[in-house]
């Protein structure tokens, strides 16, 4: 149930429940009040009548010593009180006035009918007028949830905006002073923070990794320098592989920045991963199997795709276990490993950078995948499939655009099965 909805249903019953005890007090107070004029009248009437009864004259509709007379009353009489009472236990419901004159009883009795008849139709025009109040606050209730739904859900959007990487988004600022108008105010001033602090941190980040780039150039440079022998060789791995965490730093400071520099153009699917497999297992030695379903020609970013598939591929390299399939099916791409599977963290909360674990490394070339795919408009998912190993969907369906003529689905040639196998493969 929306908020729009419980904020109606509460003001409709709200108002429902106010009809029904406003009714409910007007009818009784009007019930006592019928009840008391009626009573005051009759006994005006029955000590008139005593009156005369006692001077010798009688007057017609008096009843004197009557054989039936409600027992309530016949005790107060035997008492000498003068009393009404109104009986419900007829047909009819009757008014009885009495009083004691001498040895003789004075009786009235007056039909109450007519004051029935009018609580009723005073029932009616409550119940009306109740039912309509209720479908009144109901509809204003609706019309108020509705303008301030309206104004929490662009709340919420703006929120998932910024969740998901548009620092820029805001939200309008209305006038007033409400809860919804601070809700407003926090959610820009929240956005404003959260665009100044990543933008240090990027600002922060770039810069180390600039400065590092002159002596780790350097320190690569010396290292081809120093004599043959097991020493040199780990010198220049560990050098080069510093090399490639400043490159993958300097990618992840420039991924928010680089949107608008987009360079798009025609190429088929298939050939394109296979591209990114060769520089993905160039320098391995590993066997990559690339699997063709369903090809087709597309117009994109190719350097950012071949650079995620890249980075998924050498990822499968170094955290999981063969065999590696890359596989084409349309506009989705899937990369599986034999490996034991992603982490729970990294399914649950993706890749997030620096973030150090048996699987998950420094999380900057899963990190470089995300971003680029929502550089692209694309989505990239992580999934540990039910026969064991991890499996990363790359799905281009809305970041890529047909080419005029070109762009239908067609089947592709039969694979030969070989794959893809280290620098061999190019």
């Amino acid at each position: 149930m929306g908020l729009r909805t419980k904020i109606g249903v509460a003001i409709t019953a709200t108002a429902a429940v106010v009809s029904v005890l406003i009714g409910l007090v007007v009818h009784h107070r009007t019930a006592l009040n019928q009840l008391e004029t009626a009573r005051d009248s009759l006994d005006q009437r029955v000590v008139s009548a005593a009156e005369d009864h006692a001077a010798g004259f009688d007057r017609p509709r008096v009843i004197l010593n009557p054989h039936r007379l409600p027992e309530p009353l016949r005790r107060a009489v035997d008492r000498g009180r003068r009393a009404t009472y109104l009986d419900r236990s007829g047909p009819e419901p009757t008014l009885w006035a009495a009083t004691r004159v001498g040895d003789d009883v004075v009786v009235l009795k007056h039909p109450y009918t007519r004051q029935i008849r009018n609580l009723e139709e005073l029932d009616e025009v409550l119940w009306l007028a109740g039912g309509i109040g209720t479908a009144l606050a109901g509809v204003v209730g609706v019309a108020l949830a509705t303008v301030a739904g309206r104004r929490l859900n662009a709340s919420a959007r703006t929120a998932e905006r910024i969740a998901d990487g548009d620092l820029t988004a805001r939200l309008r600022p209305r006038g007033g002073k409400d809860e919804l108008a601070r809700l407003i105010h926090a959610v820009n001033t929240m956005a404003d923070a959260l665009a100044a602090r990543l933008q240090a941190e990027r600002e922060v980040t770039a810069n180390i990794a600039h400065e590092l780039r002159t002596p780790v150039a350097g320190l690569v440079a010396a290292a081809e320098l120093l004599p043959p022998g097991r020493p040199a060789e780990l010198v220049r791995e560990r050098s080069h592989r510093v090399r490639t965490l400043m490159e993958d730093v300097l990618e992840v400071a420039r991924l928010d920045t680089d949107a608008e520099h987009a360079e798009t153009d025609v190429r088929a699917l298939g050939e394109l991963t296979r591209r990114a497999v060769r520089a993905a297992a160039a320098g391995t030695g590993e066997a990559v199997e690339v699997r063709v379903v369903r090809d087709r020609l597309v117009e994109t970013d190719a350097r950012r795709v071949e650079r995620i598939l890249a980075n998924l591929v050498t990822n499968a390299f170094r955290h999981g276990s063969g065999p590696v399939v890359a596989e084409v099916d349309d506009g989705v791409i899937r990369i599986r490993d034999g490996g034991p599977g992603f982490p729970e963290q990294l399914l649950s909360h993706g890749p997030q950078r620096f973030r150090t674990g048996s699987r998950a490394g420094l999380g900057l070339g899963l990190t470089i995948a995300v971003g680029q795919a929502r550089v692209l408009g694309a989505r990239l998912s992580f999934t540990n499939p039910p026969g064991g190993g991890a499996e990363a969907v790359l799905d281009l369906g809305d970041a890529i655009r047909d080419v005029e003529g070109t762009g239908e689905v067609r089947d592709a040639p039969p694979d030969d099965g070989a794959g893809v196998r280290g620098a061999a493969a190019g």
